[in-house]
């Protein structure tokens, strides 16, 4: 079975509820979307860092405990894990305190192989960082050159706005090797002034990637291709926390792509079914992970997921 790459931060995410903590769940966006891949029983591998502590060790023992991959975890002496603290509102929704390094991972450092059709997630700070750059580069590079499946999850938190005009040539670059750009209203909102997908993606994405998917919370899915946009609705539900809602759409529309057998040649020309499809199993994803306060699928959704992607 192809497998998937994902590329990204790590970080111990304490949730609260009101005034007290409610749970702490390992996380990150990458990381997030690969523990749900692996639920599903896809191969699956995970490039980043953590700190060399008892935070670190627990991230590294839920990679494991989810059938992930963990060779290419970076488990650093000389910085502490990241914390995040997540507090939900009336409508679950979270607002966010980080109290974290900025990622390093040398060009030389040790990476995946990657063979035709396999899928590679990335995005975050860990995609634009200084001190991740150069691996980044050479890795997107070579993934592409591979036949490689490239899925960029934008994820543009606020807190990087100040930096904006020196980080979106970065951002730019590592278009030109995605094969689809993902990201919400709300990034582009901040990074471009708008919130209109057609024209985000005629003016920003298209000349450097054929395939734009944008979500919009509650609003909707808009799909542009160079051949034409989709919009598809989404369903009202009830949340016990949105955390990893978009994370989980991208675990779900990877799974999409495995369940289908959807080849980077494919992508340019996918008929409109199967990008009902293809979408269809993100929305499934996102509303699993918000009936709870994990960040990922549920693992016994999970075991139904592999009996119906062998079956």
């Amino acid at each position: 079975m192809r497998k998937v790459i994902g590329l990204g931060e790590t970080i111990m995410d304490i949730i609260f509820k009101g005034q007290q903590p409610s749970a702490a769940v390992p996380g990150g966006s990458s990381f997030n979307s690969i523990i749900s891949i692996g639920r599903c029983g896809i191969p699956a591998v995970f490039v980043g860092e953590t700190g060399k502590d008892e935070v670190g060790q627990r991230i590294a023992d839920f990679l494991k405990a989810n059938h992930v991959q963990d060779d290419y975890l970076n488990m650093r002496e000389d910085i502490k894990s990241a914390l995040s603290l997540a507090f939900l509102n009336e409508n679950n929704d979270a607002n966010y305190l980080f109290y974290k390094q900025s990622p390093v991972c040398d060009v030389n450092a040790p990476r995946p192989n990657v063979k035709e059709g396999d899928i590679i997630q990335f995005g975050s700070f860990y995609a634009i960082s200084p001190g991740t750059r150069d691996f980044m580069r050479s890795f997107l590079e070579y993934a592409s050159q591979q036949q490689g499946i490239l899925y960029y999850d934008l994820n543009f938190r606020r807190s990087h706005q100040h930096e904006l005009e020196q980080l979106l040539p970065i951002i730019h670059e590592n278009f030109k090797w995605t094969d689809i750009v993902r990201g919400s209203a709300d990034d582009f909102d901040i990074m471009y002034g708008s919130r209109d997908a057609e024209f985000i993606y005629k003016e920003h994405i298209a000349p450097y990637c054929p395939i734009f998917i944008c979500t919009h919370g509650s609003e909707g899915i808009t799909v542009c291709t160079p051949f034409k946009t989709l919009s598809f609705d989404v369903p009202t539900i009830q949340t016990v926390s949105t955390i990893g809602a978009g994370d989980n759409f991208n675990a779900g529309f990877i799974y999409g792509l495995v369940k289908h057998n959807i080849m980077k040649g494919h992508l340019a020309t996918l008929s409109d079914d199967v990008w009902e499809k293809l979408i269809h199993c993100g929305k499934r994803f996102a509303a699993n992970v918000c009936a709870s306060v994990h960040n990922s699928i549920d693992i016994d959704y999970g075991k139904e997921l592999q009996k119906e992607l062998l079956g």
